[in-house]
């Protein structure tokens, strides 16, 4: 499909585009949402394939990263459009970088019956920061399923996106889960970090599964979803601040466990 040029902020696809990078309602009620720069459309490309719509400025087509993913999007199944600088910079977050962007469905996987597997489970994870680093510390660890329930940010926000460098493409994302409902289906532990827990991280038998739960970045974890939880641990350490941010948090739990499943 030929590459196809907008300069006016009136066109209706362009209106679009726009409501999707300003609003997480308009992404929510599309089911789509903008993968911003050249990192996060090179891995789309590799994991996924071709978008349904790429987008430029035109600029961006002397850079041969960025037309070498233009021509194999206007080569593919989607559509390839063009747009003057001022108006690709009205929709894009990234500052001095390729100014190439795609559109995606986002992926909406069916939730499974039971857990069985090592996951994460995010009860009200708010900051698009951590929940990135948390997505990407999981996919480098092995663990392949996410569980967030109506309070935490959007998964599929660009902030979110940025932060996981990609990570989001090696994951099932589960959005919108009554956590307490599907502890009461988990066959595997589950760990709550709590710095108000006596016993410790390294103390846990951690070669098997387990579903790990993290909580909002001022209270943490709900007293209703600690209850139900199997381990209550908390990571020590050795300064005088009182705990570790929930991504660092997320990052220790998960690579003890890598630790454990390779040592010997």
């Amino acid at each position: 499909m030929a590459r196809k040029s907008i300069s006016s902020r009136d066109n209706p696809l362009y209106k679009e585009l726009k409501l999707l990078a300003t609003s997480s309602q308009a992404r929510r009620r599309a089911a789509r949402t903008l993968l911003d720069g050249v990192h996060l459309c090179e891995t789309y490309l590799q994991t996924m394939g071709e978008p349904p719509l790429c987008v430029l400025s035109e600029e961006a087509l002397a850079n041969a990263e960025a037309a070498s993913i233009a021509q194999r999007c206007a080569d593919g199944r989607g559509q390839c459009i063009m747009l003057p600088e001022a108006l690709f910079r009205a929709l894009s977050q990234v500052e001095h970088g390729i100014d190439i962007l795609f559109v995606i469905d986002t992926p909406a996987p069916e939730l499974p019956p039971r857990l069985t597997q090592s996951a994460v489970l995010l009860d009200t994870v708010q900051d698009p920061g951590n929940f990135g680093s948390i997505v990407r510390s999981a996919a480098a660890a092995g663990i392949r399923q996410i569980y967030c329930n109506p309070g935490t940010t959007f998964a599929w926000s660009p902030k979110v996106m940025r932060a996981g460098m990609g990570a989001h493409f090696f994951l099932q994302i589960f959005e919108g889960v009554d956590l307490a409902a599907l502890l009461a289906r988990s066959d595997i532990p589950v760990v709550a970090t709590s710095s108000h827990a006596e016993r410790q991280l390294y103390e846990l038998d951690l070669a098997q599964p387990v579903a790990w739960l993290f909580g909002h970045e001022g209270q943490g974890v709900a007293d209703s979803l600690l209850e139900r939880a199997t381990h209550r641990i908390a990571i020590p350490h050795l300064g005088a601040i009182e705990s570790l941010n929930v991504a660092a948090s997320a990052a220790v739990c998960f690579f003890e466990q890598v630790r454990q499943k390779t040592a010997g």
